[in-house]
């Protein structure tokens, strides 16, 4: 009697999961539902009913930080990119899984187009919450070869961009109860350095001198900036690397895995949430341990 009363409670409890299980996913099939079902809970989609813009979202990380806000996070996301044609991919994928997106055509050098997303993204979200400065370049030349233009044009995207981009949502995040900046810097500059990169290691350096003193300067509005320091994701931009570099740089982290578009995304979508209200002028280095080890004889003793 006893291994049957126990078998029966087993079974009443397999049932109980699979019924939670069921009806979680209703609950998170009419919240990703467009629009989503207002019973919704923010625990559910911790960003719904806020606005986000997301700069270079069109591919690699920036396609992955949007897919998570407006999935994960239920936010409504303005794509932002050069390319027209791309964003439009982009956001029709998005819009697929259930997200809310737009989309505008933008360079983030010019300071008119990046007050015109702003605004843009404001009439038609009802507002800024969520400033993700994610776009950016990385051509590789080494100093012997570079050319003073090629100096300048990554400064112009990836750090001037990072400024112009959080200059012109200030005004909306400023009227924002819960107004976040993130920024995507790298492990390269700011920790690491790679042949080829000085100028863009320059730039995402600067990104977090940047951050720190904006993140005081904007503290009274209760507008926190922080970065994540991405390691070497598996990106479009990456896999142009070629075969040989990927299996070098893989070698090199501890968890033996090139990091994901989502690994970014998750740890955005963490510093755009409430629970992140008092986290503010901090990185968050995203690498798979890749910075760790002090030398390659630490990783062969794994």
């Amino acid at each position: 009697m006893l291994e049957q009363a126990l078998w029966q409670n087993r079974v009443m409890l397999a049932w109980s999961h699979v019924i939670a299980l069921l009806l979680l996913g209703d609950r998170l099939g009419s919240c990703l539902a467009s629009p989503p079902d207002p019973t919704c809970s923010t625990q559910t989609l911790p960003l719904q009913g806020r606005s986000a813009i997301v700069t270079g979202a069109s591919k690699g990380i920036g396609k992955g930080i949007a897919r998570i806000l407006a999935l994960r996070g239920g936010a409504s996301v303005m794509l932002v990119a050069r390319t027209r044609a791309t964003l439009e991919e982009t956001a029709k994928e998005i819009e697929a899984a259930g997200g809310r997106v737009s989309l505008m055509a933008a360079d983030i050098s010019k300071e008119a187009d990046m007050q015109r997303v702003a605004n843009s993204t404001a009439e038609l979200f009802g507002g800024v919450d969520i400033l993700c400065a994610n776009a950016g370049t990385f051509p590789q030349t080494k100093l012997e070869d570079m050319a003073a233009s090629e100096w300048d044009e990554i400064m112009a995207t990836n750090l001037k961009g990072t400024f112009l981009s959080v200059k012109g949502a200030l005004p909306f995040l400023k009227s924002s109860d819960q107004p976040r900046i993130v920024l995507t810097s790298s492990i390269t500059g700011p920790i690491t350095g790679y042949p080829g990169w000085s100028h863009y290691g320059a730039s995402k350096s600067g990104q977090l001198g940047f951050m720190r003193t904006a993140s005081i300067e904007l503290a009274k509005y209760g507008i926190t900036v922080n970065a994540v320091l991405p390691g070497n994701v598996l990106t479009e931009g990456l896999a142009e690397m070629g075969d040989d570099y990927l299996k070098g740089v893989t070698a090199a982290i501890p968890l033996r895995r090139l990091g994901t578009v989502e690994d970014i995304g998750s740890a955005v979508l963490f510093l755009a949430s409430k629970d992140a209200g008092w986290i503010t002028g901090q990185t968050l280095t995203i690498d798979g341990g890749q910075t760790l080890p002090e030398s390659p004889d630490a990783l062969a003793e794994m």
